[in-house]
């Protein structure tokens, strides 16, 4: 149908005859003679159509809507000097039609503009429902290519290194893994159910015990769990996994496969090796185990000075086993008024909705704190002297305070520490703050339910264990490791297990009882006892990738077709509700009321 591409064009096809197909972005009429942008995945043409060409032609251009498909031929032209477009490849030539074809004419009214010429912003609900317009306007398409970039780097580099790119089950068995599975029904075996896989990890493995050595997957992945802008119920992980490998090894190779996605994709070297930090020390300065480094704001801990000074909530923080920490706010006298950290602003909101039962604060004038007096009585020369010395601040300097739950204290400051660098405009987005994130203990208490939980996953070996008894198992450190970028977590990984008998004990840990473990992960202990080798891995984070690289708020804007925040497709209206005789042949009841 076409024999050029707009972008294909250029001065050396003037005088030429061509045939293109595409969208009328839109018309114009001046004058007597119709000038249409025409617009395909490549970029734009100006063609013009003139009534001396031809009356039927004319006619035919003058009921050209926007967004109309058509095909036209003709001749190549220079523009007049004057109507030169200069920010267009093809800005000095047009196409004089000759030929006109409508191959498709637009029978409804857009609910959105799609022309570039006419861009406004559009709610996301409209963006989703009509998504195929979305990508038409361009910015989407250029999303998804780089996304393709990103995938073709990667798929060179494992492949050049031995790799192999197996694809395992999407239909596979439910196990505990962290977050909620989806569940889908199995006709031929009446009242079981396969699960979504939350990840490749247990068939990667098998993978290792069946001697393929290195493996890799552009990996399907679905979890039923509450969404946020970087998250999707199915998303896509580069999942890689190889044999008889160290910790130090694969942080280097996947620390190198990092670098040559930036440097091929956004021409961006990175000549130093990535910074590394344990995760206590993640916890104790930022709070979080994905800290942005790009700027400070560090928390500190302020117990041993303020847990005995009579501040009753600060006594009760420290006798329950819990923190009290800070964070200085450079200048923040000036920046931020009190109305903003009392209770009904936004930023006391911040830390309560963060789990946070209020927020203290102390002001920093010349040597002398403003703060409650509560607070401020109980202060000796010594206390002030010990406040201004851990939390480094300074005259005009705002000091944060929060105390109690250790969990919670670090939550809230982080929280507070990331809003108020974005309020204050603190955080240089040319920066890219790569971290590896190590040493990540193997459990976490669950209090409400009085059992550890893995914190990666339970798959993880242990470092450095002497023995196998369940004191030594649930005090040990993790060989995991995560890649965080500017506060995000772009991939995790770890050593796994690649013994039975280990494995049954770190599943014991998790609250399992031997016959749950072998009826949910028997055939893992199975192929364990059969000659496993150490082996290990890492599994990144496409969408998430895409959306950095691009300067995305929401992974959305890296997935063609995704699911809203109350995980639904607006496109397709799916989840939705299916036939009886669908679900009779299931042996499947629906019991809510309609």
């Amino acid at each position: 149908m076409r024999n050029k591409i707009c972008e294909e064009l250029n001065n050396t096809y003037i005088g030429k005859l061509v045939n293109l197909c595409g969208w009328v972005d839109r018309r114009r009429d001046h004058g007597g003679v119709i000038f249409i942008d025409l617009r395909d995945h490549s970029g734009f043409l100006q063609i013009t159509i003139n009534p001396d060409d031809g009356a039927n032609l004319f006619k035919q251009a003058e009921t050209l809507r926007n967004e109309t498909v058509i095909m036209v031929s003709g001749i190549i032209n220079e523009r007049p000097k004057d109507s030169i477009n200069k920010n267009l490849s093809t800005g000095e030539l047009e196409l004089k039609v000759k030929d006109l074809q409508i191959l498709n004419q637009i029978k409804k009214n857009l609910p959105f503009p799609v022309s570039i010429h006419d861009y406004e912003n559009t709610k996301e609900e409209l963006r989703l429902k009509y998504r195929y317009l979305d990508l038409r306007r361009g910015k989407l398409l250029e999303n998804l290519k780089t996304r393709h970039k990103i995938i073709k780097v990667a798929r060179e580099f494992l492949d050049n290194f031995g790799f192999t790119e197996v694809e395992t089950p999407l239909l596979t068995k439910s196990t505990p893994e962290g977050a909620r599975d989806f569940l889908v029904p199995a006709r031929l075996s009446n009242g079981e159910f396969f699960a979504l896989p939350q990840s490749p990890q247990l068939f990667k493995q098998l993978l290792m015990v069946g001697g393929l050595d290195k493996y890799y997957q552009i990996a399907k992945c679905f979890r039923d769990e509450d969404l946020r802008a970087d998250r999707q119920p199915e998303f896509t992980q580069l999942d890689i996994e190889m044999s008889f490998i160290s910790e130090e090894e694969i942080i280097s190779f996947n620390e190198s496969l990092i670098k040559k996605i930036w440097k091929e994709v956004l021409n961006i070297n990175f000549d130093n090796a990535f910074p590394r930090m344990s995760w206590q020390a993640a916890m104790d300065n930022y709070g979080t185990d994905r800290p942005d480094t790009r700027y400070q704001m560090l928390l500190k801990d302020l117990g041993e000075v303020l847990g005995d000074i009579g501040f009753n909530i600060f006594t009760k923080a420290i006798k329950s086993g819990g923190y009290i920490k800070s964070i200085t706010v450079k200048g923040g006298n000036s920046s931020i008024s009190n109305v903003r950290i009392k209770p009904g602003g936004d930023i006391f909101q911040v830390a309560q909705d963060a789990g946070a039962g209020g927020l203290a604060f102390i002001r920093v004038k010349g040597d002398e704190l403003e703060t409650i007096g509560a607070i401020k009585n109980n202060l000796s020369e010594e206390h002030i002297a010990d406040i201004l010395r851990i939390t480094e601040a300074q005259d005009g300097d705002l000091i944060l305070l929060g105390a109690g739950d250790k969990q919670i204290v670090n939550q809230s400051l982080d929280r507070l520490r990331q809003y108020i660098a974005k309020d204050l405009n603190l955080i240089d987005k040319n920066k890219w703050n790569f971290l590896w994130v190590t040493d990540f203990p193997m459990f976490e208490r669950n209090e409400e339910e009085n059992r550890y939980e893995a914190l990666h996953h339970p798959f993880c070996s242990p470092k450095n264990i002497k023995s196998k008894d369940s004191e030594e198992i649930e005090n040990s450190i993790a060989n995991a490791y995560d890649l965080v970028l500017n506060g995000l977590e772009l991939g995790g990984g770890s050593l796994r297990i690649h013994e039975a008998n280990l494995q049954r004990e770190v599943l014991k840990t998790v609250g399992l009882t031997n016959k749950e473990i072998d009826e949910k992960f028997g055939f893992l202990i199975e192929a364990l006892e059969m000659g496993a080798p150490p082996h290990g891995g890492i599994a990144f984070g496409l969408d998430r990738i895409t959306m950095l690289m691009i300067g995305a708020d929401s992974i959305r804007e890296t997935i063609a077709f995704p699911k809203n925040q109350q995980a639904k497709c607006l496109l397709t209206n799916a989840p939705s509700n299916v036939s009886e005789s669908q679900l009779k042949e299931l042996d499947i009841e629906i019991t809510i009321d309609e």
